[in-house]
This record gives C-alpha cells, sequence and structure tokens, in this order.
C-alpha cells in the first residue's frame, strides 16, 4: 500500500512538473570559453530580446531584435541609423520613426557575441537592460533553455515525490 501510494504521489509530482516546464523558458548567457552561466533571465514564447549595441565605425546605435520561439532566438529585425560596415546595403530596407528598419527572418539556437566596450552591448528583455560588456571579459553565447523533470523537482520545495530507500 505504501509503495502504491508512493507511486501516486511521484505521478502526480510528474504531471505538475510538466506543465509548468512546458512554459518556462531561460534566456541564459554563457561564458563560451568557461562554459559559466553568467546571467539566466526568466522569458516566455514571443517575448522580444534585444540586443543593442553602438556600431564601431559609424557610432550610430543598432538593435538587433528576436523573438523567443521554442528554445530558439529567432531575429525579426534590425534597426539601424546609418549605413556602414556590415550593415545592410543592398536589403530591402525601411526608413520608419525608429530609424532604418531591415526586416528578417533567421533563427538560432545559440547566438554568439562578443561584447566591448567600443560597441557597448547591452541586453535587452522585458524592458530590463543588461550589460553585457560588463558581464564578460570575452566572447558569450545567449541560448534559451526549458529545465528538465529533474531540474523542477531538485528545485521544487516540495520533497514528497523524492522516494529515498
Amino acid at each position: 500500500m505504501a509503495v502504491a501510494v508512493a507511486v501516486l504521489v511521484l505521478a502526480g509530482a510528474t504531471v505538475a512538473v510538466t506543465a509548468t516546464a512546458s512554459t518556462d523558458r531561460t534566456l541564459v548567457v554563457t561564458d563560451d570559453d568557461t562554459g559559466e552561466r553568467l546571467l539566466s533571465v526568466s522569458v516566455d514564447d514571443g517575448d522580444e530580446v534585444t540586443l543593442s549595441y553602438m556600431h564601431s565605425v559609424e557610432r550610430t546605435p543598432v538593435e538587433d531584435v528576436y523573438v523567443v520561439d521554442g528554445t530558439r532566438l529567432r531575429m525579426v529585425r534590425m534597426v539601424f541609423h546609418s549605413y556602414g560596415a556590415g550593415l545592410p546595403a543592398t536589403a530591402p530596407v525601411e526608413r520608419t520613426d525608429e530609424g532604418f528598419v531591415y526586416e528578417y527572418e533567421e533563427s538560432y539556437e545559440e547566438l554568439g557575441v562578443v561584447p566591448g566596450s567600443i560597441a557597448d552591448h547591452d541586453l535587452i528583455v522585458d524592458g530590463e537592460r543588461y550589460d553585457l560588456a560588463a558581464l564578460a571579459d570575452g566572447p558569450v553565447v545567449l541560448s534559451i533553455t526549458e529545465p528538465g523533470l529533474v531540474d523542477e523537482l531538485l528545485q521544487s520545495d516540495d520533497r514528497s515525490a523524492v522516494i529515498t530507500g
């Protein structure tokens, strides 16, 4: 009887954890050299993640805008204010109140960034600004993770689902 109750408790916890794990995602910034996690921010499908920086030659702001799409970052547009090296020169660009807007569709599992003091890279998530240049001394990788069942059980305050001995 005790085994049956333990199995039911574990099954219930599994269903509850699985239901929450499907929507909880985390944007993770990892040091590319060491693998150390430098920043973790909760995100949901459809959230915008913006990489904001200063163009090193033109000295004008550039924003690369991504949308969380499952465990991928889907780039949807680039907003810039002048033409220069590395910026779209022959692509279809629309001039708006934001600046020059280049609509883009590319999806990434991981996004590599080399933050620097000249470009002054910032990451903007849900209106919150994070200084990437201050977080890292070198290249970083941005990715989206979903917690697994084991992670959720280990982080849970409800230990009734853990069966020992």
